[in-house]
């Protein structure tokens, strides 16, 4: 197991960057990620896969949402996918190397790798395999998290230096209607958490009272949570986590 670092646990972290469509800012792309460093806060991102084995900053496996293109951003190259325009921004979709460069170890980032199975199984490991060559000779803050336990497995082989957690929840069907059942049973009770060698957790924050969540932090492991909204919701959390994943709102950035 590689612990966080202790700046995981001070620095608010800001979801999908510190993102403000309304002020130019959309999820995941450089203008919030810079705004988030400006505030002094960290930052959580997400990554996908382009069709030539890039690793991109980008959350939906689908183009629709976030721009005005559509379809599964595997199919696209890394070169098209930086063309295509984030809605209410004026910039295209960034690479996880781009932002790497960006964020140049000065706060410290949250990486989630989507899951690229459809049933949180074992994958192909191109997504893995990307980001382990993007964060190589990386120096600043880093750490990798998946909600897919293979996938963070596979991280432990890749990239041995650079801690890892997964990310959790309650799994109810309502909230994960294509996952069957066994695996959101499996899943729910975080069983491969010394198998994948990670270090923490990033919990639902609606989920905080699972026992396994407080038995991981007994044992040591760092506890994350998301998505925190509000103030109240902050207090609330941090009885029972280490740190926050937010938006919607800005936390005191305690240096």
């Amino acid at each position: 197991m590689i612990p966080l670092p202790d700046v995981f646990r001070r620095l608010p972290l800001a979801h999908r960057a510190l993102h403000d469509i309304e002020d130019g800012r959309p999820e995941n792309s450089r203008a919030a990620i810079r705004a988030a460093m400006k505030a002094g806060y960290g930052i959580e991102i997400d990554l996908q896969l382009s069709s030539d084995g890039r690793a991109m900053v980008f959350h939906d496996y689908d183009l629709g949402r976030l721009t005005g293109a559509k379809g599964p951003v595997q199919q696209r190259s890394a070169s098209d996918l930086g063309q295509i325009g984030l809605k209410g921004g004026d910039e295209g979709i960034p690479t996880f190397a781009e932002v790497l460069e960006i964020v140049g170890g000065r706060v410290p980032l949250l990486v989630e790798l989507k899951d690229q199975h459809g049933q949180m199984g074992q994958g192909d490991g191109r997504l893995e395999t990307a980001v382990a060559r993007d964060v190589a000779g990386y120096g600043g803050p880093l750490a990798l998290m998946s909600f897919n336990p293979h996938s963070v497995a596979a991280l432990r082989e890749l990239a041995p230096a650079v801690p890892r957690g997964l990310t959790t929840c309650g799994y109810r069907r309502v909230n994960w209607p294509l996952l069957k059942s066994g695996v959101r049973e499996h899943l729910r009770a975080i069983p491969d958490f010394d198998r994948a060698g990670a270090g923490f957790i990033s919990h639902d924050s609606k989920d905080l009272d699972n026992p396994r969540v407080a038995d991981l932090r007994a044992e040591g492991a760092a506890i994350l949570c998301w998505t925190i909204r509000s103030r109240q919701a902050e207090r609330d959390a941090r009885s029972r986590a280490d740190n926050i994943t937010f938006e919607g709102y800005l936390p005191d950035a305690l240096s």
